[in-house]
């Protein structure tokens, strides 16, 4: 781990925590899947740290047919009392459900002619949000992702609350919160400048 390097000060020191600042957060994401798999942990970390999913993410991937939707429902429904006693995952049985409503909500989506990617970027017109933040600005919600909560809601998912689909539009690259000092801001923005969902 290079220290020399600046960085948004949420990540701390933690080995795990800092490569995937580094790598993943706030890196426009356009695929389907992993956009569900993502607004699925993201889920998952209510009233929790995200570093503490992040840890379970593998067993997560494992636990839930890699988060493919159409894998996901065809599971049994004593699959779900199974999960009830994986130490690898959060064992909350509404946590658990979720992922289950949300595969048969992201498929109702696709079955009505609308891609998850299409359906989630829409909520920032189809482009990343590029902010410059300075620290102690960052928001936990704003209208955009209480617009997205709403229609979550309202298509069958859960857990999809104004703040879990704030943090998932910053772990997405929906918005750019990176602080304008850390390293990674630069990079970020030029890959939100040649973000296409076509691409």
């Amino acid at each position: 781990m290079q220290t020399s390097l600046t960085r948004c000060t949420w990540c701390g020191e933690d080995p795990q925590y800092v490569d995937y600042h580094d790598k993943v957060w706030g890196r426009p994401v356009a695929d389907s899947q992993e956009l569900f798999a993502k607004l699925c942990l993201d889920g998952q970390q209510a009233g929790l740290s995200w570093l503490t999913i992040l840890r379970k993410q593998h067993n997560y991937e494992n636990a839930f047919c890699q988060f493919d939707p159409e894998a996901i429902v065809q599971l049994p429904e004593a699959y779900k009392a199974e999960l009830m006693h994986n130490a690898g995952i959060v064992r909350n049985r509404l946590k658990i459900e979720s992922v289950f409503k949300n595969a048969r909500a992201y498929l109702a989506l696709r079955d009505s002619g609308q891609p998850f990617n299409q359906y989630l970027w829409q909520f920032s017109d189809g482009s990343p949000r590029i902010f410059a933040r300075q620290g102690g600005d960052i928001p936990t919600s704003d209208a955009v992702s209480d617009s997205m909560a709403k229609a979550l809601k309202k298509a069958g998912f859960s857990f999809v609350g104004t703040t879990i689909c704030y943090a998932f539009m910053q772990a997405v690259g929906m918005v750019n919160d990176h602080l304008v000092d850390c390293h990674c801001y630069d990079d970020v923005c030029q890959q939100m400048h040649a973000f296409s969902l076509t691409t």
